[in-house]
């Protein structure tokens, strides 16, 4: 990664400054560090450690309880799936039926005495971005995306993999308006807006679904063979230079797959590769005008099948696809299997591990799976109404 030239500025300017003003920087060094420390009076101090002792014993009772509550979502967790392997009805007792314990005490006071050495701060995981995914492309498997001449082109080759799939225009839409608010491009990454100046990437999630890095490598070793051989059927009806370009693309494919299936068929470990620059590499084919609409049908196609061999036959709402589409093929499954009454009943927590629910506020807001439901369809009107998403539903 080059340096960064502000960053280098910044550096050169405080060396600058320590060179040009020596005593200042020696008084700074001379200086007390409990100088501050000395204007908290002794009463502010000892009323401060009363109250922090107050606020550490509430969020030990909060913390008690709430490990028992998780602890309980764990494990009638591991009961629904054992029920599910050994083809036993899943009952309402299988389930955490209140809602997870909200800490209601007092707030941690702040210390009228600072620290003498500020509290390290949590170094930021760099996030790769568009340009980074197409550099390790290059770099590692000698190609270049093929870019679509404008968005409705990657639309219409997003519509044909749809379609060809078995997926309906409905599913497809209602997915993508509620995944990147009806008006996102083919190379939209989650937190980056244009209209936004100064907006930050918050994850890898690129594209109409919004795909993870781990998802393109998960999606490549596990669906690879029918990737490359959609690409041979439309290889077949080529001739000349784009025949030759498609044949390239092929290869490079093959070679990806050979990565993507170097690793155990695990989440974990297609995570490592993810974080690899040859998984930023295969991620960046989600920007292909080949490979990236079927990579997106397929995360979907995947979540369809899923639901057909576990017994559910009847077509899946875009809703319900969506919620599997988020929180993983199983989980989201057992949301959609539920019935209407116990939706209305069942807390949104018994889906998500603590660290996860805690940081989410979709569904700490709508808290029962109607409620998460409902909220998902309703943003999936509004946002069709955008003119990406009624673009795409033209492409159709």
């Amino acid at each position: 990664m080059k340096p960064d030239p502000i960053r280098l500025l910044g550096s050169a300017l405080a060396v600058l400054w320590l060179v040009a003003a020596p005593a200042r920087a020696e008084d700074a060094a001379k200086r007390p560090v409990d100088a501050m420390a000395q204007l908290a009076s002794p009463q502010a101090i000892a009323e401060y450690r009363a109250r922090l002792q107050q606020y550490l014993e509430a969020r030990q009772e909060y913390e008690a309880d709430a490990s028992a509550y998780w602890s309980a979502i764990s494990e009638k967790r591991r009961g629904r799936n054992a029920k599910r392997r050994d083809g036993e009805p899943v009952t309402p007792d299988d389930y955490v039926l209140v809602q997870p314990p909200v800490y209601d005490g007092p707030k941690r006071p702040v210390d009228p005495q600072p620290a003498e050495k500020p509290a390290p701060g949590r170094e930021r995981k760099a996030i790769p971005l568009v340009g980074d995914l197409l550099q390790a492309a290059a770099q590692h498997y000698q190609i270049a995306p093929q870019r679509p001449a404008a968005e409705l082109e990657f639309k219409r080759a997003y519509a044909r993999a749809a379609l060809a799939a078995g997926l309906t225009r409905e599913q497809a839409v209602r997915v993508y308006a509620f995944e990147t608010g009806g008006n996102g491009g083919h190379d939209m990454q989650s937190g980056l807006s244009a209209s936004r100046p100064g907006s930050r990437a918050i994850s890898t999630a690129i594209g109409y679904n919004q795909l993870l890095t781990t998802n393109s490598v998960e999606l490549m070793a596990e669906q690879g063979h029918a990737i490359v051989a959609a690409l041979i059927e439309k290889a077949a009806r080529l001739s000349g230079a784009p025949r030759q370009a498609l044949d390239r693309k092929i290869a490079v494919v093959k070679r990806m797959v050979a990565f993507a299936r170097s690793v155990p068929d695990q989440w974990s470990e297609h995570e490592k590769l993810g974080n690899q620059p040859q998984g930023w590499a295969i991620h960046a084919m989600v920007l292909d005008l080949d490979v990236g609409p079927l990579l997106q049908v397929h995360k979907l196609l995947t979540s369809v099948r899923f639901a057909r061999q576990k017994g559910h036959s009847r077509p899946l709402s875009a809703a319900e696809l969506e919620m599997m589409n988020l929180t993983g093929d199983g989980t989201g499954l057992d949301m959609v299997t539920m019935p209407q009454a116990l939706r209305e009943q069942v807390p949104t927590a018994n889906f998500f591990q603590r660290s996860g629910y805690e940081r989410n506020p979709v569904a700490i807001r709508h808290n029962t799976v109607a409620k998460l439901l409902a909220v998902t369809d309703a943003r999936m009107d509004s946002n069709s109404n955008n003119p990406g998403a009624r673009e795409l539903a033209a492409a159709f």
